[in-house]
């Protein structure tokens, strides 16, 4: 199928980066260009990222990846995503007077898991010193480089926030404000927490400096995070969950995260002929919402860390449980409500301020990774001399009696950043779309629009999008994208439909890299951002020998 997109996908043998932003994307470049595993090139670019890009993530924020190694075929799930601390209970916060998790503030930073994530995944498949890696976001931090467009907006709308915090104001407002499109910034602060990892390792902020500066803060704060909680915690590998879908196969990284409710929609909407409904088709779209109402409903019910309680992915991901959530659906109406229901505690967020970026190298090994500090700026605090926001991911958590997702210490909340992966065949593809609540929706968006409508990695993330953010009622936005037609057969059905312009945050933001596996690469990075996919380019040496060797047959024939 065709469809007007406003970018072409990149193709290369070589290796190629996504991000959202090209300064990013360019330094995992540099990385593969240097030799670098498509693993180094994404650290590289994450390092970038947290540093371009800060209100969406950064050091302080967790990591989660799948890393598919092309030699082995084998994919690999890290979860490094942080823990609670271990003085943090529901009995500790209500006898501070709070009643449900609070949406930011000291007692909802868990212990940022990036980079841990960053050693773990080097350890295992890293070519190139994390010196090196890191050099070029040291580098931008201390020379300085023009914010870009979407960020900028972006930064100001949260420069409210960002002046409740003297730290926080004092690293992001220079001049008393957030920097302006186009305008030079730099962190000297951030570039000297990145140099002592490169120098020191992991330890430097899980029992260095950089831990010592984040525990001072919790204590003035009335935290308590304490030296152990950072340097006991570790990330996970984990093995990736899966489904099939028409005759794909679709990973996603097991609870905590909500990988599993993009799998569940999957299935349910595999019930249903949507290739013969038709692309932008209001009955498709009608499937795919009400999908995500019965997919989000089981997620919120059962997924929890799993260290904590026992969760049934197999009865939950079974094809025979789809067929009989699937008659729930009525084709011609929208339901109000489905059960399970929401359970008090729980915020409804689509949420905006995670990155998602994808890496390929000339081998084939992909690296689909995703990283975040949850709410922009996260928690708004910043700890003296750091240069960067610590997340709140611990809002996430609910204070409900017996949930599989109550705080509890050292435990990890039901966790919003998936990063996914499909395969037929020789083909592999590593793609994300951020953007809280939104992303399992979004997945299973983006895996219909290629696997029933044949659209190329480029076409499936331009797309028009719906998201409907809430876990109850008729509400949904639609992309202005999708036609008009579509979105007043849509209301006929009873869904109440705010439609959202093209180019907004509203329906995340996402990358993805694909092999065809006869050796060509592509890459694709949506427009609604200021992102690029950005192709290696041959070694120059290589290039110049390669001429003499086809001009010495010349030369031979001339004389």
């Amino acid at each position: 199928m065709d469809i007007v997109t406003g970018r072409s996908r990149i193709a290369t043998k070589y290796g190629i980066v996504a991000a959202s932003q090209p300064l990013a994307a360019r330094a995992g470049v540099q990385a593969l260009e240097r030799g670098g595993h498509a693993v180094d090139a994404a650290i590289a670019a994450n390092a970038v990222m947290g540093l371009v890009e800060p209100h969406m993530n950064g050091i302080g924020g967790d990591l989660f990846a799948i890393v598919y190694e092309s030699k082995t075929d084998q994919l690999h799930g890290l979860n490094s995503g942080g823990w609670s601390p271990r003085r943090l209970t529901p009995d500790l916060l209500r006898s501070r007077g709070i009643d449900e998790m609070p949406d930011g503030g000291i007692h909802t930073v868990t212990i940022p898991g990036a980079v841990a994530g960053w050693s773990a995944l080097h350890a295992r498949f890293g070519r190139l010193p994390v010196s090196e890696l890191l050099a070029p976001a040291i580098f931008y931090a201390e020379d300085g480089f023009p914010v870009s467009d979407v960020i900028a907006r972006a930064w100001d709308g949260l420069s409210g926030k960002l002046a409740l915090d003297d730290q926080a104001a004092a690293t992001y407002l220079p001049n008393g404000r957030a920097p302006q499109s186009g305008e030079i910034f730099r962190n000297l602060s951030l570039a000297r927490s990145l140099r002592l990892i490169a120098s020191d390792g992991p330890g430097a902020f899980y029992g260095g400096p950089i831990g010592d500066a984040i525990l001072a803060t919790s204590a003035r704060l009335g935290g308590v995070h304490e030296a152990d909680d950072f340097r006991e915690f570790q990330p996970e590998w984990v093995e990736p969950v899966s489904t099939t879908y028409r005759d794909w196969t679709i990973y996603e990284l097991p609870p905590n995260t909500q990988g599993i409710a993009a799998l569940i929609m999957l299935n349910l909407m595999e019930q249903f002929p949507l290739s013969q409904y038709g692309f932008h088709s209001a009955a498709a779209l009608h499937v795919m919402i009400e999908s995500k109402k019965l997919a989000y409903a089981d997620m919120l019910r059962y997924v929890g860390d799993p260290r904590f309680g026992e969760l049934d992915e197999t009865t939950l991901l079974s094809k025979a449980q789809a067929e009989r959530r699937a008659r729930l659906i009525d084709p011609t109406r929208a339901a109000h409500g489905v059960e399970p229901s929401v359970f008090e505690g729980l915020t409804n967020s689509t949420g905006h301020d995670t990155i998602y970026l994808s890496a390929i190298d000339r081998d084939g090994n992909i690296v689909s990774l995703i990283q975040s500090i949850y709410q922009g700026f996260g928690s708004g605090i910043v700890a003296e001399g750091t240069g960067f926001a610590l997340h709140n991911r611990g809002a996430l958590f609910t204070l409900q009696k017996g949930h599989p997702n109550e705080l509890a210490p050292r435990k990890r909340p039901l966790h919003t950043i998936i990063p996914g992966f499909m395969r037929k065949d020789d083909v592999r593809i590593g793609f994300g779309i951020m953007g809280g609540f939104n992303q399992a929706q979004a997945h299973a968006q983006f895996v219909a629009n290629i696997a029933d409508y044949g659209l190329d990695i480029q076409q499936a993330l331009e797309a028009g999008r719906f998201t409907k953010a809430t876990f109850d009622g008729l509400d949904v936005s639609v992309e202005a994208l999708v036609p008009d037609s579509v979105r007043l057969e849509l209301a006929a059905m009873g869904h109440d439909v705010t439609v959202v312009p093209p180019r907004t945050p509203t329906f995340g933001y996402g990358q993805a890299v694909m092999s065809d596996g006869r050796g060509v690469h592509f890459g694709a990075s949506e427009p609604r951002h200021d992102g690029a996919a950005i192709p290696e380019a041959p070694a120059l040496s290589s290039v110049s020998q390669n001429h003499e060797e086809h001009e010495e047959p010349r030369r031979r024939l001339r004389t």
